[in-house]
Parts: C-alpha cells; structure tokens; sequence
C-alpha cells in the first residue's frame, strides 16, 4: 500500500531535514521533551492582533496562511477548520478528502484542541494533541502558542523525527503570524 505524504516529506530525509533547519522564522520554537515513544513541541509568537483577530484568522483563514506544500495536494485553499467539538481540520480536494485532525475541545479565543497525527505522523500510526493556545503577553500584546504532543511506535526513534516536526510547525505558525502581520 502506497501512503502519500505531503510533498516536503517525500524526498530524502536528511536532506529535508537539513533544509528545515535553515528555515528562518520569528517564532519561539521549542523540543520540550522526547522519549522512546514520543515527543512534545512548542512555537510561539506574540502580535499587535487581538486575541479575537488571531482567533479568526486561524479558523477562517487557514487555506491563506497554512503552506500548500504541507497539504496532501498542494492547495491550501482546500483546507478548513470546523470550530466545535467534533469538528475536524480537514482537506477537500474534488473527490478527495483527508482529515488532518478532529477538534476535541474549544475555549473560544482562548483554546483549540486537536487530535490525530498531522502529516506524515498519520501514516506512521501515530497520535497526539495539538494545542492551539491565545493568551495575553506581558507586553501587552496577543501570545499565540501551538503546543504538539505526539506518542507512538517509531522504529527509528524519535530523536531526529520530533526535531524535524518542531521546525515544520514552525514554519506552519510563522505563516499565521506573516498573514496577522499583513491583515494588522
């Protein structure tokens, strides 16, 4: 059985991997823990944009500031978020649909979670929470955390894996903050 993935993960690992690291971003990226059966990443970033703003942006405007490369066919614009327990992130392509996570709770402005495996993850059999939280900063300013815990059976282990997802859910979240930064 062939699994696709999206297009960044089906070339050569060290070399994604090495190219992810030459990523830039201006968010917080963060390896908070990893062990034999899994891993959790944190990226932050903080903006001018309300709490509100940044919520909405993240539902309804997702196929704008997710990357198309990092869907399973290559249009972001395809993407949406159903805002309630139950609901699901999902992608619609013609007559082909994939669910990248279902929503399992919903603190409206303040908290979404998600559940499933994301991207590639989801082929390998894997699982975890991802945590979209928004919160205000000292400085005032609205702070955007993306929080992914991932479990699992990795033969390979997950020392290089949860790394190479860190720095794409980096890349995923600067797109959010890039898109608030424009519509500010």
């Amino acid at each position: 059985m062939n699994i696709k993935t999206p297009k960044i993960m089906n070339k050569n690992k060290p070399l994604c991997a090495a190219l992810l690291l030459f990523i830039g971003t201006s968010s917080n990226a963060e390896l908070l823990f990893t062990s034999e059966t899994g891993f959790i990443v944190e990226n932050t970033f903080e903006t001018e944009a309300s709490k509100n703003k940044a919520w909405r942006a993240l539902v309804d405007d997702v196929g704008k500031w997710w990357p198309s490369d990092h869907t399973w066919w290559g249009d972001a614009s395809k993407l949406s978020i159903n805002e309630f327990a139950g609901g699901c992130f999902c992608e619609k392509s013609g007559n082909n649909s994939a669910e990248h996570m279902r929503i399992s709770y919903v603190d409206q402005y303040t908290v979404m979670r998600m559940t499933g495996g994301l991207g590639p993850l989801q082929g390998m059999g894997m699982y975890g929470a991802l945590e979209w939280t928004f919160t205000t900063a000292k400085t005032g300013k609205t702070k955007v955390s993306m929080k992914y815990s991932v479990n699992g059976i990795n033969p390979d282990g997950f020392e290089q894996l949860a790394p190479i997802v860190d720095k794409v859910q980096a890349m995923q979240l600067n797109g959010l903050r890039i898109h608030l930064q424009a519509s500010h």
